[in-house]
């Protein structure tokens, strides 16, 4: 499942950070590495930001990034 199907209030674990170059790179160094669980806090009104807490740090990015990790454990 990409972390850009879960719904408002759903956690879940990083399976995958899929990409490439500096999308890829600023993605990692955010804290969204494998392993890593993410909480979806909110979507902006249009659905695009969506607002994820990771690491106990609000981080927003949008729909098409959030396309590009995969998640499991969906809780």
């Amino acid at each position: 499942m990409r972390l850009s199907e879960l719904k408002q209030g759903q956690a879940a674990t990083i399976a995958r950070v899929g990409g490439s170059g500096l999308l890829r790179r600023r993605i990692l160094e955010m804290g969204l590495v494998k392993g890593a669980e993410v909480y979806v806090e909110k979507y902006a009104p249009l659905r695009d930001p969506v607002e994820l807490i990771v690491k106990g740090y609000h981080i927003s990015l949008r729909v098409e990034e959030a396309s590009q990790i995969d998640v499991v454990n969906v809780a």
